[in-house]
């Protein structure tokens, strides 16, 4: 069993699956509960939190009829850092090693970071040889000069400590901590969008997350701190309605292009406090919404061009997430791109499909497929390199203090349901 855990801004997620004996993974358990602790993907109480995770891992086991004992975690948030590096080494015997693939992602990673930033990511792009480039497995070849491109991610070390503390006081245990738009990666996006070159943009409710990916690896990753939380707020401010009834206007009524939206039809806004409900078309309402969706759009375009890479994506935009399930907002998001824009959904999906084949559950599915993939490798290779695409987190991998052996926590999980279940 695989257990990811999508602590987001507005909804916990807790989805279980079951590794096939083809590598695929079932999906046998989901709990979804809101989230009272959360704003823009950091921790702001702990007690609410932690109760909202303990609410959808309970939801999880009962309908997946297991005990659920540790998770993959997924991470956002402003505090999000990241950058490429490039490493180099000598090769020691003229054929490239596993040591050797070792050392020189470890000479690519050795650069200055904050001392409040922890290390949650080291992602190969691509190795070269002497003067042989575009290598994506070295192992083997023949060489004297070893170099590696990678894409280091960094996060705010409390803020990821915050959610780890949330889920410890649930009684569990943390497998790893994933980058968010990495785990949503994983199901939104084909390998043919990732080598031709492709952005991905996950709008949930308090972070707006983009990652590119260029020749079928990570090169860009960065957050926008808005998204479909500052939609609510424009119509609670401007029809003068409780957030509450905001967020149901804005999920059964909304559109994100005001062309799409019709004159005629009315709709209730009910007031603050005594005051009677009134009447507003659904075309205004859809300029209000409108006008943020642009804004959003505009600094994610923004933050594109800036990194050099918006002439690198001929794959165009996939969107994904809960805000960019709203009608028209494909459509608005190619006017602003000026480039083809798909919305994904999670794909290669077993199981209860029916439930999660939603892209507001791209990240949780994803977090699954990421444990997975680093599962099959701690089991092929104990020592292992990091992956191209890998999740695992660098504190795990540098330190075996960090994380007891795979039997020893086997072994206690089997301590633990005997005493629960006799004693």
């Amino acid at each position: 069993m695989i257990v990811g855990l999508d602590v987001g801004t507005s909804k916990v997620t807790c989805i279980v699956g079951e590794v096939l004996g083809d590598g695929n993974v079932e999906i046998v358990g989901i709990g979804t509960q809101p989230a009272k602790g959360m704003k823009r993907g950091v921790v702001i109480n702990i007690e609410s939190t932690v109760q909202s995770i303990q609410r959808a891992v309970e939801e999880a086991e009962l309908m997946a009829g297991c005990n659920i004992h540790s998770v993959y975690v997924s991470v956002a948030g402003s505090h999000i850092r990241s950058q490429n590096s490039h490493g180099i080494v000598a090769v020691k015997d003229g054929e490239v090693q596993k040591e050797d693939i070792e050392r020189v992602i470890d000479a690519a990673q050795a650069v200055p970071i904050s001392s409040d930033q922890r290390l949650l990511h080291v992602l190969p792009q691509e190795f070269q040889i002497d003067s042989q480039e575009g290598i994506r497995d070295p192992l083997g070849m023949s060489g004297v000069r070893l170099e590696a491109n990678v894409h280091l991610v960094s996060g705010a070390a409390n803020a990821v400590m915050n959610v780890e503390k949330c889920i410890k006081k649930c009684g569990l245990g943390v497998d790893g901590v994933i980058l968010s738009q990495l785990a949503s990666s994983d199901t939104s996006l084909s390998e043919d969008e990732k080598e031709l070159g492709v952005c991905l943009v996950d709008i949930g409710a308090g972070t707006s997350d983009i990652a590119v990916w260029v020749d079928g690896a990570l090169h860009h990753t960065s957050v926008v701190p808005v998204a479909g939380d500052q939609v609510t707020n424009d119509i609670s401010m401007a029809l003068r309605t409780p957030t509450v009834h905001a967020e149901d206007i804005k999920i059964k009524y909304a559109c994100a292009l005001s062309s799409l939206a019709s004159t005629d039809q009315v709709i209730d806004v009910p007031s603050v406090g005594d005051r009677q409900s009134r009447s507003i078309s659904r075309h205004a309402l859809a300029e209000v919404v409108e006008a943020r969706y642009e804004e959003i759009y505009q600094l994610i375009y923004d933050e594109l061009q800036r990194s050099g890479f918006a002439e690198r994506i001929p794959a165009g935009v996939v969107v994904t997430g809960g805000t960019a399930l709203m009608e028209g907002a494909v459509e608005l998001a190619e006017r602003i791109f000026d480039m083809p824009v798909r919305l994904a959904t999670p794909t290669n999906v077993k199981g209860i499909s029916e439930i999660v084949d939603n892209s507001m559950y791209a990240t949780s599915v994803g977090l699954l497929a990421n444990g997975s993939a680093e599962m099959d490798d701690m089991v092929a290779e104990p020592s292992s390199v990091l992956r191209a695409g890998s999740s695992r987190n660098t504190q795990d991998v540098n330190s075996d203090e960090t994380k007891p052996s795979f039997s020893a926590t086997k072994a206690w999980h089997k301590v633990k349901d005997w005493f629960q279940s006799y004693i």
